[in-house]
């Protein structure tokens, strides 16, 4: 039983590991190229518009076998 546990724990701990390691960087419009400064205004607005449902999703306990549908959700409201 408690190597099943243990189990459990260690998968649950390296997917929040994984997630947070893999997570993208948000995109500072003013770092980039003049040319492309619009494009990445609009990327950082969604990268933002998604943190928000994410952290709605985590606050709500959310499963994380039903986090997508969630932020889905989430984002077609917004």
């Amino acid at each position: 039983m408690k190597l099943i546990a243990l189990a459990i724990f260690a998968s649950l701990f390296s997917a929040v590991f994984l997630q947070t390691a893999t997570a993208q960087k948000l995109v500072d419009p003013d770092k980039v190229a003049p040319e492309f400064r619009e494009a990445a205004a609009k990327r950082r607005s969604e990268q933002m518009k998604i943190m928000d449902c994410n952290k709605k999703a985590e606050e709500a306990k959310v499963l994380p076998r039903d986090r997508a549908g969630h932020v889905q959700h989430c984002l077609d409201g917004q």
